[in-house]
């Protein structure tokens, strides 16, 4: 879960038997996310199903307009650099921004009941990720979040209709 603990534990590499499926370093501007998306479904399309490179397409979104928002603000200028890891059985996806290192206690799922727009990133990307966490950032980077998703389907799985 977002906000959890995952901020104590040091960074964890994506392991030797995984293998990075894209690295994508961009502007921290919301114009730059339909080209992130799309980064991000060509890179799982070989070896995902539609519905987990659907539930991963919008994790990253939320979580990158979240770093736009709110780590680095409207006002600060920054960058972003996405990892991801095909690491077996899981896909392992990084998130690295310069912006000062967020308050864990302020990062939290409103409560759903409430209507009204907005406030709902957290809660979806936990409703479709197995893990969201914060890493201990290394030197010279403000922030690590990473998003764990568990493969259910390979590719050649995907069920048809026809």
């Amino acid at each position: 879960m977002v906000g959890d603990k995952g901020a104590e534990q040091a960074p964890q590499g994506a392991g030797d038997a995984s293998r990075l499926l894209l690295e994508l370093r961009f502007p921290a501007a919301a114009v730059e996310l339909q080209a992130v998306r799309r980064a991000v479904r060509e890179a799982l399309a070989p070896c995902c199903a539609e519905q987990e490179i659907c539930c991963a397409v919008l994790a990253v979104n939320e979580a990158c307009m979240n770093i736009i928002q709110h780590a680095y603000g409207e006002e600060e200028q920054g960058e972003i650099i996405l990892q991801i890891y095909d690491a077996g059985e899981a896909l392992l996806f990084r998130l690295i921004d310069f912006a000062e290192p967020v308050d864990l206690s302020r990062i939290k799922s409103r409560c759903l009941e409430e209507l009204r727009p907005g406030g709902l990133g957290v809660h979806l990307m936990n409703s479709v990720m197995d893990e969201c966490t914060f890493l201990k950032c290394p030197d010279g980077v403000g922030n690590v979040f990473q998003m764990v998703k568990k493969k259910r389907m390979r590719r050649n799985d995907d069920v048809s209709d026809t």
